[in-house]
């Protein structure tokens, strides 16, 4: 009996949905918008309409009913064209909605899941601070309770996908709100509207890639939230993000796979069509093997990405598949991206040209919901180290 890699008719569908749309309706536009560094507010709009923020949640909370692995193949097909909208599905769904799906009480889902499912708002995922970086146990905003049993929350996060935008509704955070028997921070979750007063919201980053997506820093100054945000247990705050950083590491690979095929579709497309020296650059077999090379890459990532896809929704262990998944296919995506460049020779040097777009968007990845670094280590702690 032999596996079989192919995908179902219905995700083969939505597969096909999200391309035509990613090259009808964000490929024509979405150069305009990341030279602006203006967020694509219709393009995320009709996102919403076709139901992409709902792909992995249930038809009850008005989401799709579908999983992790439709999540990832929209979100690798959009990555193909454009990584700016891919981040900003991912970030509004991985960290914006499904903390809530997985640990919210049954009010808090009612309350939030529907408007974020439907992509009228989107959420964000504050854990990142300044001075914690990978460190996220480092943790120095905190939260304490008054005399009416609400939450009072100072510090700052910073990096944060999704925070600032015209549609933001609400940022999760974590803060310390007191301490173990051993003296280490006992860390909750706290669901933080947008609006909320105290709560700021910096202007946007100037950032190398990713130009058309939505990323601040928010500061907490005395933000008073009700005794009924906490999300989750209280003091199981870092223990829940953790779980939805592993989860989020598979979407991540997912929107880099993306970006790498892009690469080898742009590429094999000039290298056909640009000639030197009275003849297609294509038929060199220098230029070849750079495009095999690519394709191999981009393939044997997108295996990686959909086994720890396929481990997690069948209830199986995928946390040192995530990590694999995450670490190969963020490397390659970097490979592929120089690649495409040098394919592309001066050109790929100029924005107008997508694998311009690509080789900025690229480095991140290395770097987002985890470094590399971080992948290396999970991965040897899964090994018995």
């Amino acid at each position: 009996m032999s596996l079989d890699h192919r995908l179902p008719d219905e995700l083969e569908e939505l597969r096909r949905t999200v391309e035509a749309f990613a090259h009808d309706v964000v490929a024509p536009e979405i150069g305009a918008y990341y030279e602006r560094h203006a967020f694509p507010y219709d393009i995320v709009r009709q996102m919403g309409q076709m139901g992409l923020f709902g792909l992995p949640f249930p038809e009850e909370y008005g989401g799709m009913g579908g999983d992790y692995l439709a999540l990832g193949i929209a979100l690798e097909e959009l990555a193909r064209v454009d990584s700016s909208v891919a981040i900003t599905l991912e970030a509004g769904v991985s960290l914006g909605a499904m903390p809530i799906y997985r640990f919210g009480t049954e009010e808090q889902k009612r309350e939030w899941l529907p408007k974020l499912c439907s992509g009228e708002m989107l959420g964000a995922f504050g854990l990142t601070e300044p001075d914690g970086g990978s460190d996220a146990g480092a943790t120095r905003t905190t939260a304490v309770r008054d005399d009416n049993g609400d939450w009072v929350i100072n510090g700052s996060k910073c990096f944060i996908t999704n925070s600032g935008t015209d549609i933001t509704g609400l940022v999760t955070v974590t803060a310390v709100t007191g301490r173990k028997d051993d003296g280490s921070p006992r860390v909750s979750a706290l669901i933080v509207p947008s609006g909320t007063p105290g709560f700021t919201v910096a202007a946007p980053y100037s950032k190398v890639g990713w130009n058309a997506s939505d990323t601040r820093e928010l500061s907490f100054a005395d933000v008073r939230v009700p005794a009924a945000n906490l999300l989750g247990e209280e003091g199981r705050g870092y223990a829940q993000f953790l779980r939805t950083l592993d989860e989020g590491r598979i979407a991540i690979a997912a929107l880099a796979t993306g970006l790498a095929q892009g690469c080898v579709d742009e590429s094999v497309r000039y290298a056909k069509e640009r000639h030197a020296f009275g003849r297609p650059i294509g038929t060199n077999q220098a230029i070849q093997f750079k495009l095999a090379d690519m394709e191999m890459r981009a393939h044997t990532a997108r295996l990686a990405w959909r086994d720890a896809a396929s481990r997690l929704v069948h209830g199986e262990p995928f946390k040192k598949e995530a990590a694999l998944a995450k670490l190969y296919s963020s490397e390659i995506a970097v490979d592929n991206a120089r690649e495409a460049t040098q394919i592309h020779g001066g050109y790929g040097f100029m924005n107008e040209y997508p694998v311009a777009r690509m080789w900025r968007d690229a480095k991140i990845l290395e770097i987002g919901e985890g470094t590399s670094e971080v992948q290396r280590m999970l991965i040897a702690r899964e090994l018995g180290f």
